[in-house]
């Protein structure tokens, strides 16, 4: 099994899609095997899901993710577990052992469209003060 763990630096990233990189590890008996990272490709809807995936990814580990988002990964079958933070090590090595709780994602998003004040740096215009579907960084 290939994991991914959105990162920023060592530690565990609070959103999939604005971190550093991501540290793939292969998982095997419960162990960590072959570390390498990948650069963030970029931020678009749509695209980490398939770009993962055609790395052969088969979960990622972020903090936080929209639904929209969770959504795209299910279609190209890989799980997401959310809610994860700390260093990206340890939280690899619980995951591979079994013992990583996943929580609640640390990234709010609205549950549809809407015309209300978004937040973040998201993805488009928006259709308020905010700019559109991210996390973090816009004003309410």
């Amino acid at each position: 099994m290939l994991i991914a763990i959105a990162s920023d630096g060592e530690s565990v990233s609070g959103h999939f899609g604005r971190c550093e990189k991501y540290v793939l590890y292969e998982v095997e008996s419960g162990r960590l095997a072959n570390r390498r990272e990948l650069p963030l490709p970029g931020h678009q809807p749509g695209v980490l899901p398939r770009f993962l995936s055609g790395h052969g990814v088969n979960v990622v580990i972020a903090g936080g993710m929209g639904p929209r988002a969770q959504a795209l990964f299910a279609e190209e079958g890989i799980r997401t577990v959310l809610g994860a933070s700390g260093p990206v090590e340890e939280v690899a090595r619980a995951f591979a052992e079994g013992a990583l709780q996943p929580g609640d994602s640390t990234c709010e998003h609205p549950s549809g469209p809407g015309h209300g004040p978004g937040h973040g740096p998201g993805h488009g215009p928006g259709h308020g003060r905010g700019s559109g579907w991210g996390c973090g960084g816009g004003r309410r």
